[in-house]
């Protein structure tokens, strides 16, 4: 549309819009271009905080330790009835951690996964342990640019031609701590 002087009145919208859709596209390319960076970089912090973590425990270093749980944290154990949050998980390591003996836990391998928010990460892991192999799994999350469990959950693992003998070694115990669980349940 013309106006009286012949000037076009829709170009000046039509080149806001064209300006925005520019620097729309500019923001999604820099967006794209910046997360394989930015997840890189989360995962390699994310296993540097994970080796502390297990470094603390092998020094006994009981303040670094609990310092890498959320203060809601909650911690799984390898026995069915170790299931506690951060203070009775510090209540019932103190001992260990006193005596200068913790454990002593090595990655052997390692997946990590985040959320597309960038504040969330769970990963699992295969540890070199006194107990042999075992998994190392939980959800992280990042609170004050510092990466946190929020829950960790420690499994020893079975080799499956051993799982037979295994499952006989615990039957009686576990049997009867599962009627206990289903009555308190």
């Amino acid at each position: 549309m013309l106006g009286k002087s012949g000037e076009n009145h829709y170009f000046p919208c039509m080149k806001n819009a064209i300006l925005i859709l520019l620097f729309v596209s500019l923001l999604f390319a820099c967006k794209q271009s910046s997360s394989p960076a930015d997840t890189t970089t989360a995962r390699k912090e994310i296993g540097n905080m994970l080796d502390s973590f297990n470094r603390a425990a092998a020094r006994a270093d009981f303040n670094a330790y609990f310092n890498y749980y959320t203060e809601d944290g909650i911690f799984c154990g390898t026995d069915a009835t170790e299931r506690w949050d951060k203070k009775q998980f510090m209540e019932w390591s103190k001992p260990y951690f006193d005596k200068g003996r913790a454990w002593n836990f090595t990655a052997i391998e390692r997946h990590i996964y985040l959320a597309s928010s960038g504040d969330m990460a769970w990963f699992d892991e295969l540890l070199s342990t006194q107990m042999k192999i075992c998994r190392g799994s939980g959800v992280l999350v990042k609170q004050n640019k510092e990466w946190k469990l929020k829950q960790y959950v420690l499994s020893t693992t079975v080799p499956n031609k051993l799982v037979d003998t295994v499952t006989v070694m615990k039957t009686a115990e576990e049997d009867s701590l599962m009627r206990l669980i289903q009555k308190n349940n």
